[in-house]
C-alpha cells in the first residue's frame, strides 16, 4: 500500500509501473490469441477416407473412413476384407476416437470401438460364422498442408463372439494414408 501511495504521489513512476503492467496485460492477450489461431489451424478434418496398411488376422489393406463429430472427436471404420483359396472373410471396424495435438501438423489419438464380421474356412468346418470383437487404438498422424494425412496407429483386438477360433488378444500395427475433405 506504503508504495501505491508513493508512487500516485510522485506521478512519473505510478506512469511506470502501469506501463509496465500494460504491457504484461497485452502480452498474455496476445499469447492467448496465437494459442488460440494455432489450436483452431490444427482441427482435424471434417472427413477423410484412404486405406490402412496392417495384417491383423490376414486382413492387409483395409478401405478407412474417418469423420468428425466435434472439434476433439471423430469416428473411424475400417472395412476390411480377403478371399483366398483358404478362406473368405470380412471385417467392419468402428472406433470412437479422441484426438489431440502434439506440435504443428502432429496428433496423437486414442479410441476404442468394436468390429463384426464373417469368416468361411475353406478346409475346417469349425471355424465358420459370425465374429464380434472389442478394439482399442492409439496413434500419431501427421497433417500435411495438401489434403493428405498418414498415421501409424497400434489396434489391440479382444474376440468376444468366434473370433474364428481364437477367442484372445490381436495385435495390428498399421499404416495409413487418407485424403482430407
Amino acid at each position: 500500500m506504503k508504495l501505491m501511495e508513493t508512487l500516485k504521489e510522485n506521478n512519473k513512476g505510478y506512469t511506470v509501473l502501469m506501463n509496465v503492467v500494460v504491457k504484461k496485460v497485452m502480452l498474455i492477450i496476445i499469447a492467448l490469441m496465437a494459442f488460440a489461431y494455432s489450436a483452431k489451424a490444427q482441427e482435424i478434418s471434417s472427413n477423410a477416407i484412404g486405406l490402412r496398411f496392417g495384417d491383423n488376422d490376414g486382413f492387409g489393406v483395409e478401405v478407412s473412413y474417418q469423420h468428425k463429430l466435434n472439434d476433439a472427436k471423430r469416428l473411424e471404420v475400417d472395412l476390411g476384407f480377403r478371399n483366398n483359396n483358404n478362406f473368405d472373410i470380412w471385417k467392419l471396424t468402428g472406433i470412437h476416437q479422441w484426438v489431440w495435438n502434439i506440435d504443428g501438423g502432429f496428433n496423437w489419438y486414442a479410441g476404442a470401438g468394436a468390429g463384426i464380421g464373417n469368416v468361411n474356412i475353406k478346409n475346417f468346418d469349425d471355424d465358420d460364422g459370425l465374429f464380434v470383437n472389442v478394439a482399442g487404438n492409439i496413434g500419431v498422424e501427421y497433417n500435411f498442408d495438401i489434403p493428405l494425412l498418414i498415421s501409424l496407429d497400434f489396434r489391440p483386438e479382444i474376440g468376444v463372439v468366434n473370433d474364428f477360433g481364437n477367442n484372445d488378444l490381436d495385435l495390428d500395427l498399421a499404416l495409413s494414408l487418407r485424403y482430407q475433405f
